[in-house]
């Protein structure tokens, strides 16, 4: 996943004591004996701090994606967390500091060279280095706290993908492993209380995507706070269509009138293809609303074939890529 390289951002104070304590270890190295090599081994001192510093910041920068190239489902899940312009700022901060304490270092070296006192402004020059890294305390915090949180997005990919909604215990997690005929990918998703399933099915050399979002889409509307709203809009931005379940048995644990309640919900506020379908065929309290064309058992199996070649249908069309198709490992 894009953001799974973003490695654990130092705070400020453990750079400098990384930067420092390798700038002494450099100066125990050296024997000083004269002007010269006092000259030498200060500003070996500096470079080895100055080096270690823009070396971590500069890296730090390049864990983060490009958030100008980022896919928009991505864009928009990164900044209902934390704020794209902020994330933005800290970056340009961060490489900032990098690059000042690069040129701020070679100026001081031409300071140490023939000084009489060289470790003077040696001492200037870590006092300046603490001073920038100071400056961005919050800014790597922030990083910090941002890759923790993006770390825990799911690994959803640009293909053509099928959203399952509806209340608990209708089905949606044994369609999902009955389409997919594996066991899916549960992904920590930070706007729920449960992992997110994820799984592909491959039909006639094409890949779909497969996801059940516990929490975001098993309750009304009216109960959902405005990260969940926000984090639903963002799912628009897949080429995708919702497929809501419903349990006409009522053995979920909700009346039939409450859930296609919130299957309509779910279609006025995705405005995306949708199509609703009763799970459950099998038990003997099950009843077809007369609005409902699809119905299903995932537990015999019956109409759920009927239903995926239907969903592929209002799927976008994509052409076959064989060769360049990522092999599925265990069904995926």
């Amino acid at each position: 996943m894009i953001f799974e390289k973003i490695k654990t951002i130092p705070t400020s104070e453990e750079l400098l004591n990384k930067a420092f304590s390798r700038s002494v270890r450099t100066m125990a190295g050296k024997t000083i004996d004269g002007p010269t090599s006092r000259c030498e081994a200060n500003e070996a001192m500096l470079l080895t701090a100055a080096n270690i510093l823009t070396d971590n910041l500069a890296a730090v920068n390049k864990m983060f994606p490009s958030f100008d190239t980022l896919s928009p489902f991505y864009y928009d899940l990164a900044d209902i967390l934390v704020g794209v312009d902020d994330l933005k700022k800290s970056l340009n901060n961060v490489k900032w500091a990098s690059e000042k304490i690069h040129s701020m270092s070679r100026e001081y070296i031409g300071k140490i060279r023939g000084n009489k006192m060289p470790d003077i402004p040696r001492k200037e020059a870590f006092g300046r280095i603490g001073s920038i890294i100071g400056s961005i305390e919050k800014d790597l915090l922030l990083l910090g706290e941002a890759r923790n949180k993006l770390r825990k997005l799911p690994d959803v990919r640009e293909e053509p993908t099928v959203i399952i909604a509806g209340y608990p215990n209708v089905g949606k997690s044994s369609l999902v492993k009955f389409m997919t005929n594996a066991t899916p990918e549960v992904a920590s998703y930070p706007f729920t209380t449960k992992g997110v399933l994820i799984g592909h099915m491959e039909k006639d050399g094409l890949r779909y995507q497969i996801i059940d979002t516990p929490g975001l889409l098993d309750r009304p509307m009216s109960e959902r706070n405005e990260i969940e709203l926000q984090a639903i809009t963002a799912l628009r931005r897949l080429d995708a269509i919702v497929l809501i379940l419903i349990d006409p048995s009522e053995s979920c644990g909700y009346d039939i009138e409450a859930q296609l309640k919130l299957a309509h919900e779910i279609q006025n506020q995705f405005a995306i293809p949708s199509i609703i379908a009763a799970n459950k065929a099998d038990r003997k309290e099950f009843k077809k609303p007369d609005e409902i064309e699809y119905v299903i058992s995932t537990l015999t199996g019956e109409g759920i074939e009927s239903l995926i070649e239907n969903l592929i249908g209002m799927l976008p069309k994509i052409e076959p890529t064989f060769s360049g198709m990522p092999p599925l490992r265990d069904g995926f």
